[in-house]
């Protein structure tokens, strides 16, 4: 069946998953070529991870690594000593193949995104 798979994955999964575990899910969902929306974000620091590791494993004929889009959560619940730190929090995250997802627009409360069929 041709088309795109889009996996909304829950709060919930993500929390209750180490860091670990949430990078391994989301390679192994998207070099399946699954464009994944995480209901809460992941951590600037898992993120940061996560692009290191597809980095490397990219290879043109095979996985041509991730795009990943982020939108800020509420930093009023940060308490003073976060703030101070500059931790951010993340509300929705998408993430996907870079041959199938494309960024056009980002703003503090939308992502846009063009999906593209794999081509074979």
């Amino acid at each position: 069946m041709n088309g795109i798979q889009i996996t909304l994955v829950s709060g919930e999964k993500v929390s209750s998953l180490t860091m670990n575990e949430k990078l391994h899910f989301i390679i192994d969902k998207v070099r399946e070529g699954e464009i994944l929306i995480l209901e809460k974000g992941l951590e600037p620091e898992e993120e940061a991870e996560l692009i290191q590791r597809t980095m490397t494993e990219i290879n043109p004929e095979e996985f041509s690594g991730i795009e990943i889009e982020s939108y800020p959560g509420d930093s009023s619940n940060l308490s003073f000593l976060d703030k101070l730190l500059g931790k951010k929090t993340t509300r929705l995250t998408v993430i996907g193949p870079a041959d199938q997802v494309r960024t056009i627009k980002k703003n503090k409360d939308t992502i846009q995104a063009l999906l593209t069929l794999k081509k074979n």
